[in-house]
């Protein structure tokens, strides 16, 4: 039978190792969910790699440092992910809209929408960092 520190060391584990796995878990469903097809056949990542794609050729390299600075505050893990989703998002603005070139405009609003709600007082911060003025966009942050 199993007594003292060992015990607690063997319970913690489990407890630890129960736990990562549940976060992991909880993550890779979610990665799951974004790939399933929607109606029209394509999956949100599907749409996502297809604006990038119709589009790369507008992104200069302005624009794609741009892009850059905009994404260095998520965290390392998460930032090709985010930036993969905010470059489909001005994409898909700048097919909508017929754009010859990603444009500053185009960027910073690709950025808003493409954020989550709740992270959009961390993305004035950082706007306000680069000195940009939300003012224009305003009804995209409410």
């Amino acid at each position: 039978m199993l007594t003292g520190w060992f015990l607690w060391f063997i319970l913690i584990w489990v407890v630890l190792f129960i736990g990562l796995m549940a976060i992991g878990g909880f993550f890779m469903f979610r990665k799951f969910l974004k790939r399933m097809p929607k109606e029209d056949g394509k999956s949100a990542m599907d749409w996502e790699e297809h604006y990038v794609g119709e589009t790369i050729h507008l992104w200069g390299d302005d624009s794609k440092a741009l892009l850059t600075e905009l994404v260095s505050p998520v965290p390392d893990l998460f930032r090709p992910v985010a930036k993969q989703k905010i470059a489909g998002k001005i994409g898909e603005l700048a097919l909508e809209e017929k754009a010859s070139s990603i444009t500053f405009d185009l960027i910073i609003r690709g950025y808003i929408i493409a954020s989550p709600k709740r992270d959009h007082k961390f993305l004035r911060k950082k706007l306000s960092q680069m000195k940009i003025d939300t003012t224009p966009y305003e009804q995209l942050l409410d």
